[in-house]
């Protein structure tokens, strides 16, 4: 073989050996049952007009 070439059998292998290396993702390996519950003292109203001064200020960033 020249400068540059390869074997294309050599090159299957190499990718399938590659494959066997790569760990598969556990998407439910930190699963978690419960709820979250919070209280406030502003309205629906206060909270949005909170969150888009929020904005705001981010944008101006």
């Amino acid at each position: 073989m020249g400068f540059g070439s390869y074997d294309e059998s050599e090159q299957q292998h190499q990718t399938q050996d590659d494959e066997d290396d790569v760990d598969a993702v556990k998407v439910h390996e930190h699963d978690h049952q419960g709820s979250v519950e919070f209280e406030s003292d502003l309205s629906t109203d206060e909270l949005v007009s909170q969150l888009g001064s929020m904005k705001d200020d981010a944008d101006d960033e």
